[in-house]
């Protein structure tokens, strides 16, 4: 399961990029119960996201004709550089080379080759969120791509990340988790996609937890957001939904660990 214990390729932090910050604030606070706590004025803005006083997020305002807006997934590492330039061996795109932040830590921007970005996050000191799996807290990862093995087969390579097949009614599932682990530490999945409308792009989706499912679509349509998947039992995996905020930036919800049976 996604933990506050981070090994080096796991997902260690998330954060949303926003025309609107204070509108998503409002949204996602309202969803989530998340409280606003600036990062400083040095940062440009940036908050953290808080459960009762816990990291689950950061949120920052961005122009999307500049810069990529929604939900981006980071990964942790002990080498941004070495893990950027194995992305751009791998063919995947180096959006931006490591960068020191603030003294927490250097994080890199990347692509991999089908175009669904992500971050590394090499800590010093910063770890990464200090809430997960939990109501209101990031508990999964899933990548939506149209070649699920060539993606394993980046992410092995640049993060060394590991996968497994899980089946479930309808087919197999491929799971994601650290290397040198076990399957005890999955923390995400891979499942395919196919070319169409934009929000069937490439890209990470992150998973928030959900103590009642049904709830939080009713609560994200009062707010202003959108169902993309309805809320739906998977046997073995527990009650999930897809929704968008109201920008459209998607994101899924989930009441039970997704790593064991709900």
């Amino acid at each position: 399961m996604l933990t506050t214990r981070f090994p080096d390729g796991a997902a260690n932090w998330i954060d949303l990029g926003s025309p609107d910050l204070a509108a998503s604030l409002a949204f996602y606070g309202g969803r989530f119960g998340w409280q606003a706590v600036p990062a400083g004025h040095e940062t440009g803005g940036y908050v953290f996201l808080q459960l009762d006083g816990r990291t689950a997020a950061g949120a920052m305002a961005l122009d999307p004709e500049r810069s990529r807006a929604g939900w981006t997934v980071y990964f942790r590492c002990a080498d941004a550089l070495g893990t950027a330039e194995a992305a751009g061996v791998a063919h995947g795109t180096v959006v931006f080379w490591p960068t020191e932040l603030l003294g927490l830590g250097r994080v890199a921007g990347l692509k991999d080759p089908a175009g669904a970005a992500f971050r590394v996050w090499q800590p010093d000191p910063v770890e990464g969120l200090a809430a997960a799996t939990e109501p209101g807290a990031l508990c999964w990862v899933e990548l939506h791509t149209p070649d699920v093995a060539a993606a394993a087969a980046f992410y092995h390579r640049v993060l060394g990340v590991e996968t497994s097949g899980v089946a479930f009614p309808g087919g197999v599932y491929t799971s994601l988790y650290p290397g040198g682990t076990d399957e005890e530490a999955t923390f995400g999945g891979i499942v395919p996609t196919f070319e169409g409308p934009a929000d069937t792009a490439p890209s990470w989706l992150p998973y928030f937890g959900a103590a009642d499912t049904d709830a939080v679509v009713a609560r994200a349509q009062e707010l202003g957001g959108s169902v993309r998947l309805p809320a739906t039992s998977v046997p073995g995996v527990g009650r999930i939904a897809r929704l968008a905020d109201p920008h459209g930036y998607e994101f899924a919800v989930i009441k039970g660990d997704p790593s064991q049976d709900a």
